[in-house]
């Protein structure tokens, strides 16, 4: 399954921009049928690789709803969730554009 379509229509954010070890993806959700979700790559580093995602959903907590991730990673994910989580459903629900998503994002820590 190729998830290069999806990522087309996304945010790309590198680790120097997030504090994450690995490269994720934000969008708006295109009418998808399901919550607030971003794409996680599984390898750390600024490789960009659509068939070595996870998908993480961001409520009620985030989880990993396809790939995998370590629990240390799946931490460090959560926690930039937690501090971004407003510019992220704001992005998903089309409130805000990826220029306004990127000027709101907080780096952690």
């Amino acid at each position: 399954m190729s998830h290069s379509n999806d990522l087309d229509l996304m945010t790309n954010l590198y680790p120097r921009t997030t504090g994450l070890p690995m490269v994720i993806w934000v969008g708006p959700s295109y009418g998808a049928p399901h919550d607030v979700r971003i794409k996680v790559m599984m390898a750390h580093g600024q490789q960009m690789d659509p068939n070595n995602l996870a998908v993480v959903a961001l409520r009620p907590t985030p989880r990993v709803v396809a790939g995998r991730l370590s629990a240390a990673d799946l931490h460090a994910v959560s926690d930039w969730l937690r501090l971004n989580e407003a510019a992220v459903i704001d992005h998903w629900n089309a409130v805000i554009d990826g220029a306004e998503l990127v000027q709101r994002l907080r780096r952690l820590p």
